[in-house]
């Protein structure tokens, strides 16, 4: 019998509630979307939760908290190797070879039967695809020549390297990943921080001291363009120290809602190389010009079907590759700042530990997180800054460059003149539009997935040491769908979280009892010890 007031009832916790707390307890995602499974040997039909693989906490806790594991385990196990990865690549085999001289064939079929304009051009371009996909399955990577020849090139840039950048030199990049050992047995490696340049004073709490001279344009493109910036310093360090230099790196925001990046480093390098390097990278931006506004509010280009067109001229607007062609100049040049902070690491020291968790201390938070605004001042900052990034291009198919009277790549006519979907332009990112983790390819040589199989295997063999067997199920039977919307047997949430709530009590139960086998039994002080 319910007693107690309405007030004191309904402080109560909901059933809902108290459900996604235990789940959260047991490491039970708790917003999965759910899958129609079937059997095409038994004809068996059942739905099964699959975890919804959010990065963010307070989305779902338990996947973000897997993902940062995974992610701490992978900066673990590629920064301070001993022994240098072996990469080459295998030789073809004769399914390759055999394969590919019959898309050669294809390939010839094809040009003659375009050229002649013969209607089997399309069924051997379809064929051509098929060869391709089959040539996937078979293990090979790269790209294969197109059969329509190549497309058109972007007009050639000057390499040469900016008069107000200072020169690098450049050695030939050995094909090895470990840095040096000192002293026989010393094998440090790095935790570098860079940051881009300064656009105004500012406070402590990251706003600007004088708001009307802090410069806002070149904050947003430089956030923008950060990640290339960034793939430009890694270039010129291997260039300068002479090898192939790996990483884990983590962008994340300052106060000031610029980015600036945290890497793990493998390997040693001079402090004064790193600052050398930094200095004298930066990356031109060779998109056309972007700083006036050409149309805004309600005097915005038209779709005539086939293009956009000027409301009242009914010209088209300029074409992206017409105004990329025309470019002079760069519209903008981006670089870091002067601060730069690195430091050398031990492998297998408590420092290693902590600076792992350091990296990926913000990676279940979402950007709007880890900058928060809590005063009118910071929430005036950001408005300020999203301000401008809404109309700052973040990429060659933006649909911000029709306020500029330019048509970027892949318009249609669903295409909204200035509302792009790109993260660059979100009030809750500010900047940010790329990943928040970047790995060099020969880090760990494993993905995440390669990481999480690693984990899997190991639980599966400490299973086993104890009897407990769990067979990996057949798959190649099973028939995966969506759900599809208003299906009458779809479980209720709660009760799919019931059942795998229940199910990983079971597997902790199992691997406890692996644990407990594994370890030494505890000796009683009233025991005889063995001499």
């Amino acid at each position: 019998m319910t007693t107690g007031t309405r007030a004191q009832r309904m402080k109560q916790p909901l059933a809902a509630d108290v459900i996604i707390a235990t789940a959260e307890q047991h490491g039970v995602c708790v917003r999965p979307f759910t899958m129609e499974v079937g059997d095409l040997d038994t004809g068996e039909l059942r739905y099964v939760p699959v975890p919804c693989g959010s990065t963010v906490e307070s989305v779902c806790g338990p996947c973000a908290r897997k993902a940062r594991a995974l992610r701490m385990a992978q900066c673990r196990e590629g920064w301070h190797m001993t022994e240098e990865p072996d990469f080459t690549p295998d030789k073809p085999s004769d399914d390759h070879t055999a394969l590919l001289e019959f898309r050669a064939d294809l390939v010839a079929a094809y040009q003659q039967a375009a050229v002649a304009g013969a209607v089997e051009a399309d069924e051997l371009h379809d064929e051509i695809r098929s060869v391709d996909e089959e040539l996937r399955q078979l293990g090979m990577r790269g790209r294969l020549p197109n059969p329509d020849g190549p497309g058109k090139r972007s007009p050639k840039r000057s390499t040469k390297r900016r008069q107000d950048a200072p020169e690098l030199p450049r050695r030939r990049v050995e094909k090895r990943t470990v840095g040096r050992e000192y002293a026989g047995r010393f094998r440090p490696s790095m935790f570098v921080t860079l940051t881009l340049d300064s656009y105004g004073r500012v406070r402590d709490d990251g706003t600007p001291v004088d708001p009307t001279s802090y410069d806002y344009r070149r904050a947003a493109r430089d956030a923008v363009h950060f990640a290339a910036l960034v793939d430009r310093w890694w270039q010129n360090l291997r260039r300068v120290v002479g090898w192939d230099v790996q990483y884990f790196a983590t962008v994340e925001p300052q106060k000031r809602c610029t980015p600036h990046l945290h890497a793990a480093v493998r390997g040693s390098v001079p402090h004064e190389v790193l600052r050398q390097v930094t200095a004298a990278t930066y990356h031109q931006v060779w998109w056309p010009q972007h700083d006036e506004l050409v149309y805004d509010g309600n005097h915005l280009p038209v779709w005539d079907g086939e293009q956009f067109v000027d409301p009242d001229t009914r010209q088209p607007l300029t074409a992206w590759a017409d105004a990329v062609d025309d470019l002079d100049e760069p519209a903008h040049v981006v670089s870091f700042g002067r601060q730069v902070h690195s430091k050398g690491i031990l492998g297998g020291s408590q420092e290693a530990g902590r600076h792992i968790g350091y990296l990926t201390k913000y990676l279940t938070k979402s950007t709007g997180e880890v900058i928060e605004a809590a005063t009118d001042r910071q929430r005036q900052h950001h408005d300020r800054l999203h301000d401008e990034l809404r109309v700052t291009p973040c990429s060659p198919r933006c649909a911000v460059w029709l306020l500029y009277g330019i048509e970027p790549l892949g318009t249609n006519s669903r295409t909204h003149p200035g509302h792009c979907k790109g993260r660059a332009h979100r009030r809750t990112t500010l900047g940010l539009p790329g990943r928040r983790v970047l790995v060099s390819r020969k880090w760990s040589g494993k993905t995440l997935a390669d990481h999480r199989a690693d984990r899997k295997a190991f639980v599966l063999e400490s299973l086993a040491a104890v009897g407990i067997s769990k067979p990996e199920p057949d798959r190649s039977r099973l028939v995966w769908q969506k759900v599809q919307p208003g299906d009458p047997g779809l479980p209720p949430r709660d009760h799919l979280l019931m059942h795998a709530i229940a199910e990983r009590i079971k597997w902790r139960a199992e691997y406890d009892k692996a644990l407990l086998a594994a370890s030494p039994p505890d000796l009683s002080a009233t025991q005889p010890q063995a001499a």
